[in-house]
């Protein structure tokens, strides 16, 4: 199979290397990287065999876009005329509503195949060098078809993506995607970047074990990238914001009020629904 990935940073880099560590076939990997310090690494460690050029583009059996949502719909758009009908395009961006709008227009307008796409996987760390083969092993892969009722496509994108050896492939709208994305990720992210602002963080060593690191954990993150996905979410993490705020003001005016039945009732409440939806 001939595969362009678009973006050779973490996630990009961990599919191409995906792809190259996999035994059962013999893929080659097509590579771009507007960095071409990366994209010349990238080719000397192996991880990509060529460039993934205007000229090569129309080979490639999948085309996977790897970059931040504005510049994925901006890289269609320039390359739509070069990318053959046989293609399936997926992009890996962290919304959906976006791109998924202006790339279903233009696959329909040049007759390639556009999916949407996000692997649910990640460190906190950034770049190609933290890249891995092993990324997206065991993890969750959602997918936004551009209809439902495609068994066949479905079974295809499954096929393309077998290398990278998700656990499972959820299929939703983008709507319902950017929802869902908006509390279980985009508001982890502003939670653990807010509370690492206390004062007391210098002083914390000694002082911290695990509940430290794991709300800390994604507070180290790629400010670009994640200016750029929370601004085209806001409707959705506004809503998150709000309920948020809503909820640790009633623990603040709690402990302010000295109101410990109230105090533990809200504990109480937080420790019953974790309990509900982890079983």
């Amino acid at each position: 199979m001939n595969v362009g990935v678009v973006g050779l940073g973490l996630i990009g880099g961990s599919i191409a290397k995906a792809y190259k560590a996999d035994k059962n076939l013999q893929h080659k990997v097509f590579g771009f990287d507007t960095d071409n310090i990366i994209l010349d690494y990238s080719l000397m460690s192996g991880a990509v065999d060529e460039k993934l050029t205007p000229e090569t583009i129309g080979c490639c059996d999948l085309l996977l876009l790897s970059i931040y949502p504005k510049n994925a719909v901006e890289y269609l758009k320039n390359n739509a005329p070069k990318i053959s009908k046989n293609t399936v395009v997926i992009d890996c961006c962290g919304t959906k509503r976006e791109v998924c709008r202006e790339c279903f227009d233009i696959a329909a307008k040049y007759g390639f195949t556009f999916v949407g796409g996000h692997p649910m996987a990640g460190t906190h760390n950034s770049g190609f060098k933290y890249s891995r083969a092993d990324m997206f092993l065991g993890a969750p892969m959602v997918i936004v078809p551009p209809v439902f009722d495609d068994m066949e496509l479905l079974e295809r994108i499954k096929a393309l993506l077998a290398p990278l050896g998700f656990r499972t492939i959820s299929v939703t709208t983008a709507e319902d995607h950017d929802k869902m994305i908006a509390f279980t990720s985009q508001m982890a992210h502003i939670v653990s970047n807010a509370y690492i602002k206390s004062p007391e963080a210098k002083n914390h060593k000694g002082f911290s074990a695990g509940s430290y690191k794991d709300l800390t954990r994604v507070a180290w993150l790629n400010p670009d990238m994640w200016t750029q996905l929370f601004l085209e979410n806001r409707d959705f993490l506004l809503d998150e914001l709000d309920n948020f705020i809503e909820n640790i003001t009633r623990y603040r005016d709690a402990i302010k009020n000295d109101d410990a039945p109230l105090l533990r009732e809200l504990l109480d409440e937080g420790r019953r629904i974790k309990g509900e939806i982890d079983g």
